[in-house]
């Protein structure tokens, strides 16, 4: 048997190389303590750097390395190995008065952090002789935690430190040409300078309108307001108001004068993530902003290095610019998972731009309003909302239980003050209602097709089919809903966007979902919008008369002889039918006066119940909440579909089985279907189970090049009548 002196932390398999314990650990700890150091428990992230793998001193651990290594494949291992827990013994043996806070991270940093009935079950487990208790001085600091929710935080940040630095630190020793790749980005600094150059190259360029001059008065009010301290903040700006270079040109401002370290931007859609990322990454150089959400592809880049730095940059978000999604973002603050987490210390001294704000879920407000009140009180953040249509943010609101409130945040400060006018300033469409007159589909669709060039967005996707297939198909008629894959998607907006822009197409139809309602630059003279909430109509009506051309765009709110869904999408409607229609629709008041009728509405602002989870620091329920906390209810199935070279992908995902790249790949040629959407295609024998929960629709007749996955055409009839 082989028998070493060192204790042995990590083995790299090409050169047979050994980190020592001690090694890896002093590692881990300074680059914890740097992390932590940010929101001021530095001392904290070195202690759990010194103590996280104390337990690979037991014997069976080094038994089991030395054989798994190879190092020596006939070593017998004698006992548990697993080593965790016994950082977090030692924790509380040396710092009786402060473990708590350690506890769950140390146990936690392979596995993930513990609901607190068992991680205290783990506790009750003795210290190994084998493990030596050496004194640790460290002086703590514990940051003022003013609210229930801040605890939860500071353990789960305090957890991101640890995982990240041990992550780190295992990657610089067994894979150092990865580890290279870190890091190498601009300054905040430097990102200002090429902003300034952009944007005076910009305005020598325009041309001196009204829409232009509205522009550079925002962004004067954002480097005005840039110099305050790191607070909430909320920028308004209609559609057409360069809402987004204005934000970014806020942050950082704001972030230089602040020393804060990077700017994340978290949007619902990843329509308009792709949209912003392309537009930062011309401004600022693609190696200065990270795009990070599910259906982002870098495979196909010709930089390969500049996509295996992107790629790892994921992991931890350590980039100057970071544009991803809500769910990526609040998911992870609620997830108990090292992979999710990693990332989360470098919220911390950050600035956080929430775009589409209007759009964050009700049932899911108040943990989220909490969470963003710990970021800016605990860890320093500063977060900017911007929208077209503000929600109400502040105040407390009462729900339709009167034991429900949502207590929202204070102090939130708007940077466009609101005499500027601009909803009326920056007005180029009239909304007409006909929410008495209800309409079959083949009467919607004999509407719309008294005009050349029209968008009609409706709530459902059968809906959109049923319409869409009453159009007459003259001149360009398209077709928009999740039905079709995101491939297909995208290059049926970009045949949209070309169609438009070409005048040689005088009819340009198209029949969307919401999908096509934010972050689509397109520009139609009219637009339908089937009855809905307030801030989707206002986002349909920002696809009218986008640039300005016509005096004044149309857009007309219909309503369906068939009535909505339950649920959320009724709410929303019966909210805006509530306020009565003395009402400047594009006014702040209007928007205010919606959500005070929406909130009205709601059974619960808290659906994962996260106040009885999280905010009660001796019973914490961390892998529970994490379970709970969806922002999404997917009750859908992915498949995938027929369309360009899918089956490709899926022949060698059968041979070779998944993985991260492939998974990407295969992610743009799929479909989320509904159970009974399921059900039919089963029945008809047209969906395959490849892998295990892996569906594929091979029939290419299943796919229509128009409307996407059809569950009820006639092959499908046939294939059920057999």
């Amino acid at each position: 048997m082989l028998l070493l002196q060192t204790v042995i932390s990590h083995v790299r398999q090409s050169d047979a190389a050994i980190q020592s314990n001690d090694d890896h650990q002093q590692g881990v700890a300074e680059r914890a303590e740097a992390f932590a150091a940010e929101f001021g428990m530095g001392e904290w992230g070195r202690v759990l750097g010194l103590l996280h793998d104390k337990g690979k001193e037991k014997k069976a651990f080094q038994q089991h390395i030395i054989k798994e290594s190879g190092l020596d494949p006939s070593v017998r291992v004698e006992g548990d190995y697993k080593h965790a827990y016994v950082g977090a013994l030692l924790a509380k043996q040396l710092f009786p008065k402060y473990h708590p806070l350690m506890d769950n991270a140390l146990m936690g940093h392979h596995r993930g952090l513990y609901d607190d009935g068992d991680m205290l079950e783990v506790m009750k487990s003795q210290i190994p002789n084998d493990v030596t208790v050496s004194q640790i001085s460290a002086q703590f600091s514990v940051p003022k935690l003013q609210k229930p929710s801040d605890v939860h935080h500071l353990q789960r940040m305090l957890f991101s430190c640890l995982v990240d630095a041990d992550y780190l630190d295992t990657e610089a020793f067994m894979q150092p040409e990865q580890s290279k790749l870190r890091g190498k980005y601009e300054s905040l600094e430097e990102l200002e300078r090429k902003l300034e150059l952009f944007l005076n190259s910009l305005k020598k360029n325009a041309p001196d309108t009204e829409v232009n001059r509205i522009r550079n008065e925002v962004q004067g009010c954002c480097l005005k307001e840039s110099v305050n301290q790191p607070g909430f903040y909320s920028l308004t700006v209609p559609t057409g108001g360069g809402k987004t270079i204005a934000s970014v040109l806020w942050a950082i401002k704001h972030a230089v004068r602040n020393g804060l370290k990077r700017i994340i931007i978290a949007i619902p859609y990843t329509s308009i993530i792709t949209q912003t990322a392309s537009v930062l990454g011309n401004i600022f150089g693609d190696e200065n902003v990270l795009e990070h959400h599910s259906n982002v592809d870098r495979t196909d880049s010709n930089d390969k290095e500049l996509s295996q730095k992107q790629k790892i940059s994921t992991e931890n978000w350590d980039y100057p610019i970071v544009v991803t999604t809500n769910v990526q973002l609040f998911e992870s603050l609620y997830s108990n998972k090292p992979s999710d987490c990693r990332k989360l210390h470098n919220i911390a001294k950050s600035v956080l731009i929430l775009d589409e704000v209007q759009t964050l879920p009700i049932e899911f407000l108040q943990p989220i309003v909490d969470t963003l009140d710990s970021l800016k009180r605990v860890f320093g953040t500063s977060v900017l909302f911007t929208t077209a249509s503000q929600p109400v943010l502040s105040g407390a609101i009462q729900g339709t239980n009167p034991f429900v409130a949502f207590e929202g945040l204070s102090d939130i400060h708007e940077i466009v003050p609101r005499e500027a006018n601009l909803h009326d300033r920056l007005r180029r469409v009239d909304i007409e209602f006909e929410d008495d007159a209800r309409k079959e589909y083949d009467e919607v669709a004999k509407q719309i097709a008294n005009y050349p060039r029209v968008l009609c967005i409706v709530n459902t996707r059968n809906d959109a089919k049923e319409i869409y297939n009453r159009l007459p198909k003259e001149g360009i008629c398209l077709h928009l809903s999740r039905m079709m894959c995101p491939d297909h998607v995208r290059e049926t907006i970009d045949r949209v966007k070309s169609a438009l822009k070409d005048s040689a197409n005088s009819i340009v139809r198209v029949v969307a979902t919401q999908l096509i309602e934010a972050g689509v630059d397109i520009d139609f003279p009219v637009v339908f919008r089937q009855e809905a909430g307030l801030d989707s109509i206002l986002q349909a009506a920002g696809r009218c008369n986008r640039e300005g051309s016509l005096e004044q765009g149309k857009a007309v709110v219909f309503a369906l002889q068939k009535p909505l869904p339950p649920g959320f999408m009724t709410q929303t409607n019966n909210a805006r039918q509530n306020m009565g229609k003395d009402y400047d629709w594009f006014s702040p008041e209007a928007m205010e006066a919606y959500f005070k009728q929406l909130y009205a509405r709601v059974n619960s602002f808290d659906k994962a119940n996260i106040k009885e989870l999280l905010y009660k620091p001796d019973e914490m329920q961390f892998e529970t909440a994490a379970s709970k906390f969806r922002l999404i209810d997917d009750k859908t199935t992915s498949v995938i579909v027929n369309w360009k070279n899918s089956m490709d992908l899926v022949s060698v995902l059968i041979k070779e089985g998944p993985n991260y790249s492939l998974m990407k790949k295969i992610s743009q040629f799929s479909v989320n279907v509904r159970d009974r959407e399921m059900r039919k295609l089963a029945a008809a024998g047209a969906v395959e189970e490849v892998l295990e929960g892996i569906f594929v629709v091979r029939d290419p007749k299943f796919y229509d090049k128009e409307i996407g996955l059809a569950t009820d055409n006639h092959w499908l009839e046939e294939s059920l009548i057999i």
